[in-house]
């Protein structure tokens, strides 16, 4: 099966994305004449002018993004013989539920968000789900419209609430673009003899070393989570963690990491335990064939509740 590569661009009506696609087909680093199917899922004022690059090879579908189904784009990839996507997105769907009807054979190989800089705060104050929707899949976000010498900080707090790796560029009213440099050191140390993480920072441990598990490999962790018991109890296993929120009140979910132990069986569904455990960098069933963090208890001692039991946000 030939696999064809989608380059999805997604953000909010009048956010730039038109202009960006337009000004990437007219690049001859990217166009050299590929067949493109151009889906564009939301029609704003910006219009593509085919007469600026290979045109006889881009070909344009005009889609409904709630009702396209995966028979349709199979059809279009088809009928065109596409070699590629490039998708303009819908700012008002729902990312993952789009990829969820992608043919199979469709690969999402970048995505990338565009925000107007002076209305995004307003967008994320009252279309949080949106917005997160569109940053945590993400590689890079341009914010563009911004004033020269603007403070950048309360954006940059937004993404890395949701993205710690996405790339941010800002795209500035007098034609130039920066990229944002701000590192954002954790609240632990994760070259100490034991990392010890608090509270409140399990939910950013918790994405940190799911995102990068082998920088923690070989290293011992210690936190207060409650248990969950795998199906596997026979292989002395249990997932210790914690509800996380990442972006609403409907996205709570519990977030754990199984946790080799001996007497994982007689533990409490729910209860609260302090856990001191190696960590180790590889496949687990939960991770479906890919490598994952993996603990490996030295100590299971019981915890008392955290003062915010529920929810640990990102």
């Amino acid at each position: 099966m030939t696999q064809i590569p989608v380059y999805a661009f997604t953000g909010f009506l009048d956010s730039g994305k038109t202009k960006f696609i337009q000004e990437t087909l007219e690049d001859p680093r990217f166009n050299a004449g590929e067949r493109t199917l151009l889906l564009v899922f939301e029609e704003g004022e910006e219009e593509y002018d085919f007469s600026a690059y290979p045109a006889q090879n881009v070909f344009l579908e005009v889609l409904d993004q709630q009702k396209v189904t995966t028979k349709e784009l199979q059809a279009l990839a088809k009928k065109y013989r596409a070699q590629r996507v490039v998708a303009e997105l819908n700012g008002m769907q729902l990312v993952g539920d789009l990829y969820s009807r992608f043919p199979e054979e469709w690969v999402v190989a970048q995505e990338v968000m565009f925000a107007d800089a002076t209305t995004f705060e307003a967008y994320n104050a009252n279309m949080r789900n949106l917005v997160m929707d569109k940053l945590v899949g993400g590689q890079m976000v341009v914010f563009n419209r911004l004033q020269p010498g603007a403070d950048t900080m309360p954006l940059h707090k937004l993404v890395r609430a949701a993205n710690r790796r996405m790339d941010i560029l800002y795209d500035y009213l007098d034609g130039t673009t920066a990229f944002d440099e701000i590192e954002d050191p954790l609240p632990f140390d994760i070259n100490a003899p034991v990392i010890d993480v608090k509270d409140g920072d399990y939910a950013l441990w918790y994405r940190d070393v799911s995102e990068e598990p082998a920088k923690y490999d070989g290293k011992t962790v210690r936190f207060k989570g409650q248990v969950a018991l795998l199906r596997r109890t026979k292989e002395n296993m249990f997932a210790p963690g914690r509800f996380v929120m990442t972006c609403c009140q409907d996205d709570i979910q519990f977030c754990g990491i199984p946790c080799s132990y001996a007497e994982a069986a007689k533990l409490e569904p729910r209860s609260w335990v302090m856990v001191t455990a190696k960590i180790k960098a590889e496949k687990h069933p939960l991770y479906k064939g890919e490598t994952g963090p993996v603990l490996y208890a030295q100590k299971v001692e019981a915890g008392v509740p955290a003062a915010s039991p529920d929810v640990a946000t990102f």
